[in-house]
């Protein structure tokens, strides 16, 4: 067997059919609908306390600030009322040793200083207004504060829209006592001791900021049904008939939400779809990867969609390919002549032989490549893998696999997007609507807007039309549905998302 069909074995190894698909669409609502009956399931279906989406009239000036990490995020963004805003922001480092502080009032202040030095540079006017007006002893009413959504990208019990009691923290930080505390009120009382004219809102998650940021931004009248991220992880949020969140009665500590919409966003979790593999594709190479990664048997949707996981997949796979002399791959006799005539070799400290060694960069070059002897593919293998003076057909091999694995990962992504369409019923038409097949624009009421963000949609080659392709498939979407279907960029989730989240919170509380 010659090595392009040994690569075409590996590939069909990927392959996601469309019975496949339909299958999973199917696992994917019923394990939506358990998520919302019950908590500690599969999927976590988290209420957000976010009842409405903006539709792009919205106007005012609002705060978000962004805890994701190293960094900490200061942004006012103004809405202008016709989808569009501008967005003035800073950024600043967290000095090391506050990541693991004594105390996290040490953490809070900083950062409420960090909000005090930014409305001082950007909104100085407002800022000296409210403190001659607590000087002279005049009422201070909400309309004086700024609403600020709060973006903080760690481990959090949301019990309400302003309300999140932390579980622990990652990325670093470690501060002993604000574990089991409400971060929003560790914040809100720093803001209260510099006497700053501001309100923390809103807990805000970027997935369900993506959602907000899309709805806003999208062209029409037709609110944003799900936010998506298909990047280095990947997660879901939506607008939900309320109705359905059962589990919200069920909860000990929930919060108070705005039941007027009928509605509630939920941060699906979708990364945990399927952890038990009822129905998840599978390979030996999925199968190694999960086994050796640091969370075994969790993230399992995750582990076959996301960026941070598809190299790893892939160098997997190469390995298998080469060790034992199974395949002709990196061996010159696979070529009639090698092109640059020399051995083809591997170096020694290889990324192939360190787990993690491909970065997903790595598969959008060889997917993409249609250069003559695949000539960009052997420098990237070259380059950025150490494997020197590889043939044409060792790259067309390549190509082939890579092709399949990003070809899954975009058909398994509208598993997660089609379920969700179908089991909010957004594509069923009202009674005594019909469509009409030879009518080829589709009219603003009929569009399911989706907002999506991430590397993966973004810059990986044919993502969407895989994605599309895939959608077709879905018994219940179909060729008409899909063209009903609309994509579009969200960008920010937590610097813009963030603000709208204040906006529809504030708006509840002076409402």
């Amino acid at each position: 067997m010659g090595l392009i069909e040994d690569a075409r074995k590996v590939a069909a190894e990927f392959e996601y059919s469309a019975e496949n698909v339909n299958q999973g669409v199917k696992e994917f609502v019923r394990q939506m609908d358990e998520g919302l009956q019950e908590t500690g399931k599969s999927m976590s279906q988290i209420p957000t306390y976010v009842t409405a989406v903006p539709n792009g009239t919205e106007k005012g000036v609002y705060l978000a600030v962004d805890l994701g990490g190293t960094n900490f995020r200061v942004c006012s963004i103004k809405l202008n009322g016709d989808t569009t805003f501008s967005l003035t922001q800073s950024k600043v480092a967290i000095p090391r040793e506050l990541m693991t502080a004594k105390t996290s009032q040490e953490l809070f202040s900083f950062l409420a200083k960090q909000i005090e030095s930014f409305l001082k540079t950007h909104h100085n006017d407002h800022f000296e207004e409210y403190h001659q007006r607590r000087k002279a002893g005049e009422p201070v009413s909400d309309e004086h504060f700024f609403q600020l959504g709060f973006t903080f990208s760690f481990p959090v019990h949301q019990i309400g829209i302003n309300k999140g009691y932390l579980i622990r923290w990652t990325k670093g930080f470690d501060i002993a006592d604000a574990i089991g505390k409400d971060v929003c009120g560790l914040l809100q009382a720093e803001i209260d001791a510099l006497h700053l004219p501001v309100k923390v809102a809103a807990l805000v998650n970027d997935t369900v900021g993506t959602l907000m940021a899309r709805s806003y931004t999208s062209p029409g009248k037709t609110g944003t049904l799900l936010g998506a991220i298909f990047g280095t992880g990947t997660n879901g949020a939506y607008v939900e008939k309320l109705d359905k969140v059962t589990k919200l009665k069920k909860m000990e500590e929930g919060g108070d939400y705005d039941n007027s919409t009928g509605n509630m966003i939920v941060n699906t979790e979708w990364g945990s779809f399927d952890n038990p593999m009822n129905v998840l594709p599978n390979t030996p190479y999925d199968e190694a990867l999960d086994k050796e990664s640091n969370n075994p048997g969790i993230q399992m949707f995750e582990k076959r969609v996301s960026g941070m996981f598809l190299g790893e997949v892939l160098r997997r796979a190469i390995l298998a390919m080469i060790k034992g002399g199974r395949t002709e791959l990196f061996k010159d006799e696979s070529s009639g002549t090698n092109d640059v005539h020399s051995t083809c070799t591997i170096a020694d400290d290889s990324p192939l032989y360190k787990q993690w060694g491909i970065d997903t960069s790595f598969l959008s070059i060889a997917h993409e490549d249609q250069s003559a002897g695949y000539r960009v593919t052997r420098q990237a293998l070259s380059k950025d893998l150490g494997v020197d003076a590889a043939s044409s057909e060792d790259a067309e091999a390549i190509k082939i696999i890579v092709e399949a694995i990003g070809k899954r990962s975009a058909r398994l992504s509208a598993v997660a997007i089609g379920a969700v369409i179908i089991s909010t019923g957004n594509l069923t038409l009202t009674a005594g609507d019909t469509v009409d097949e030879k009518e080829k624009e589709i009219i603003e009421e009929e569009v399911v807007d989706i907002g999506v963000d991430g590397s993966l949609v973004e810059y990986y080659p044919g993502f969407e039309q895989y994605i599309r392709e895939a959608l077709r498939e879905i018994e219940g979407i179909g060729e008409k549905g899909e063209k009903r279907i609309r994509i579009g960029i969200a960008k920010d989730g937590s610097g813009v998302g963030a603000a709208l989240i204040a906006l529809v919170a504030g708006g509840r509380e002076r409402g």
